[in-house]
């Protein structure tokens, strides 16, 4: 014998133990150092602070026409 369900599951059923598949969204905050987004309790990637300290250089981008 296979394993085989001895019921259908109803949609109901279904969606009640799906509920928690689904990505949450980000927790976003401003940097106080520039002021752009970054997620929290993480170094912002534009100025490359954190808590107020500079923990990381970052370069300025080029484009790529350039």
């Amino acid at each position: 014998m296979g394993a085989l369900p001895k019921q259908r599951i109803s949609r109901h059923r279904q969606g009640n133990r799906r509920r928690h598949h689904f990505i949450a969204p980000l927790n976003l905050v401003t940097c106080q150092a520039c002021g752009d987004w970054k997620r929290s309790h993480h170094v912002c990637m534009t100025c490359g602070t954190y808590r107020g300290r500079q923990v990381i250089q970052i370069e300025e981008r080029r484009r790529e026409a350039e």
